[in-house]
């Protein structure tokens, strides 16, 4: 991301990606870059799909006044081919006193148009959707160090876990947890935060099963049932808790942060699951393994009470781990 300073805002700034808060901030960046440079910078935004190459001429034109410009064209995939040429022309030689940011989604449509303010040497902003729980992790950490706080891997977790994963409401709990707080996020402080919310999730259903403690995972799946949450992601969490696990386990008792690129998880994932594998035995996990499995295709095969399908998967993986698995 761009951050603000004296010096203005590239000529031209290509925002790429589909991820809208991260594209709203890439251009407020360079928007307030410029009135940093100039206060009283002209700046004007447009849709891409409904302006005319004719429309940018004189924004793009000098000036006979001076003075810093900012033309913001949003959605710059739906530009049509007239706007595209006259864009691409201007960026061979772009005025320095003009700021031309350009917001596209990605993908193929309008590809050339993106593709050619690339090849004019645009400035490129890439806020495409995070979709891996690392990248997840590591925004809840930025948001907390750019504004004066700090967290480590296990409270971003704890956070995504109680939020979800949409990044404008990830962002708003991390401020409302900066102005409630001293900025110091741990684990605790999410769970006294978000209790609650967090316990409705399948991930908390998960948790408690796998360390045996089936009263508080019926109870958590009997609220979460109760609120509404979806049965297909809490069978997913039940899946993934054990698969998890598994795989951890059967990779032995080695540094989470040297097992961590065999295994393609993140290092406090790892040391959680060697937590949640004592008590577990090989045998055991095969049994959890299976009836998470079943639990999978009723739930997302229309079981007649999907809500009886993981109650009773619950039971099964506590009875896996109390047992350590069929004889």
């Amino acid at each position: 991301m761009l951050h603000v300073n004296a010096a203005p805002p590239p000529s031209l700034l290509l925002v790429q990606g589909d991820e809208e808060l991260l594209a709203a901030r890439a251009v407020a960046e360079a928007v307030e870059a410029a009135r940093a440079a100039d206060p009283g910078a002209d700046v004007r935004e447009y849709e891409g799909g409904n302006l005319a190459a004719g429309e940018v001429a004189e924004m793009l034109s000098p000036s006979l006044f001076g003075g810093r410009r900012v033309l913001v064209i949003r959605s710059g995939q739906d530009a049509r081919k007239d706007l595209t040429a006259a864009l691409l022309a201007y960026a061979k030689s772009p005025d320095p006193e003009v700021t031309l940011v350009v917001t596209h989604v990605g993908g193929a449509k309008g590809k050339a148009f993106a593709d050619g303010l690339r090849a004019a040497g645009a400035t490129v902003v890439p806020v495409m959707k995070l979709k891996k729980d690392s990248e997840r992790i590591a925004f809840v950490r930025n948001e907390f160090r750019r504004n004066g706080g700090r967290c480590d891997d296990s409270a971003a977790s704890a956070l995504l876990q109680a939020v979800g994963n949409d990044l404008r409401e990830i962002a708003a709990a991390c401020s409302q947890l900066l102005a409630d707080t001293d900025g110091k996020i741990t684990e605790a402080v999410v769970a006294r935060y978000y209790k609650g919310r967090a316990e409705v999730t399948g991930f908390a259903v998960a948790d408690a099963a796998m360390v045996g403690d089936l009263p508080g995972a019926l109870e958590a799946l009997r609220w979460a049932l109760h609120v509404g949450v979806d049965p297909v992601p809490i069978a997913d969490a039940l899946a993934d808790g054990v698969r998890t696990v598994a795989r951890v386990a059967s990779a032995g008792r080695g540094n989470p942060y040297q097992l961590a690129s065999s295994l393609g998880m993140p290092a406090w994932k790892i040391e959680k699951a060697q937590q949640r594998s004592r008590g577990w035995t090989p045998e055991g996990l095969v049994d959890a393994m299976r009836a998470a499995a079943d639990c999978n295709a009723a739930v997302k095969g229309g079981a007649e009470d999907r809500g009886y399908a993981l109650e009773q998967t619950v039971f099964a993986i506590a009875a896996a781990r109390r047992d350590g698995g069929a004889r």
